[in-house]
């Protein structure tokens, strides 16, 4: 048997209602039509919540971005897929519903620790079993702060009989490389390294309480650094986990658009070209498997973009093949 597990973050998937309202009283056919904003106020406040970020409301993604990446999920037609950057558990299940017309019958997500409201989640067409977030873990460097921005969720993954587990899945998105214009920019950048630092120290202790050393497991997402980063050795270069990289060697379902210079390999979902600058790319999403899964993966791959600034979201969605059993 053979499973598809990926990863894509769908960049700031965010559900918003806007009405419209048609207002019977005042329209007749000798009456111009009504036309304009209207304001409604609901109370009491505390029957109302709004979310915002930054004294802004938070805005839905739009919904041609939002019906790209709904085109890329349903043309790789994994059958587990880790995402990143939904707002709510309501948000991922009403995509899932209207988007993919429910092309998985189990969706997961736990509300994170992110100001912005961005949350990791999971979508999969084999049963879900136990589940942890571990969105209150600490560093033994900052005890008193809760280390994870985001969230970092374990997940067991069943087979269909639900009577054997295939493997657990550890789902994260670790510390962006984004710095404030109000922040100084060498010391930002010092500041999210050594975040991410502490991040990748964290997963490796995390995964190495929970899992044996001859464990099914991977770990998936959205790390915001290359594979080969200092930051991220915590765990990529721990000599007790010994994690195998499923994307070293991925093929593309389509070649990368031409640019000057052209990637240098084809291991990479996150492209970024600062003004009056060559463009980097990165292998930003990953898939990190354990010694006693990696001798079954039989395949990687990496959905390209059509165009330099992504299909929906700035990140190319990424996956292996494995056989589990």
């Amino acid at each position: 048997m053979k499973v598809t597990v990926g990863t894509f973050n769908l960049n700031n998937l965010f559900s918003r209602y806007n009405f419209q309202a048609e207002i019977d009283a005042v329209h007749d056919s000798h009456a111009p039509p009504v036309a304009g904003e209207f304001a409604y106020a609901f109370g009491p406040d505390e029957a109302v919540k709004v979310r915002t970020y930054q004294g802004r409301l938070v805005k839905a993604k739009e919904a041609a971005a939002t019906r790209l990446i709904a085109a890329r999920i349903r043309r790789m037609n994994l059958d587990v897929l880790a995402v990143q950057e939904v707002e709510d558990i309501d948000t991922l299940r009403q995509f899932n519903r209207e988007q993919l017309s429910n092309m998985y019958p189990h969706v997961l997500l736990i509300e994170g620790n992110d100001p912005r409201l961005i949350d990791v989640g999971l979508m999969s067409r084999f049963p879900i079993g136990g589940f942890t977030s571990w969105q209150r873990a600490t560093h033994p460097a900052a005890p008193d702060e809760l280390v994870f921005g985001r969230d970092l969720i374990e997940v067991e993954i069943l087979n269909k009989q639900r009577n054997a587990k295939l493997f657990t899945l550890f789902n994260t998105h670790l510390k962006s490389n984004y710095v404030s214009f109000t922040e100084d920019p060498a010391a930002g950048h010092a500041a999210a390294n050594e975040r991410r630092r502490r991040q990748a120290e964290t997963l490796a202790r995390i995964v190495k309480s929970r899992m044996r050393p001859d464990s099914r497991y991977v770990i998936v997402g959205d790390m915001n650094d290359s594979p080969g980063s200092e930051y991220l050795r915590g765990f990529t270069q721990d000599t007790s986990l010994k994690l195998v990289n499923g994307l070293a060697a991925p093929k593309e379902t389509r070649p990368a658009k031409p640019d000057d210079p052209m990637p240098a390999s084809p291991a990479w979902t996150h492209r970024f070209k600062a003004a009056n600058a060559s463009a980097r790319y990165e292998l930003y999403d990953q898939i990190w498997l354990s010694p006693g899964l990696a001798p079954r993966q039989v395949g990687a791959y990496i959905d390209r973009r059509t165009k330099h600034a992504g299909d929906g979201s700035d990140h190319d969605p990424a996956w292996i093949e494995i056989e589990p059993a």
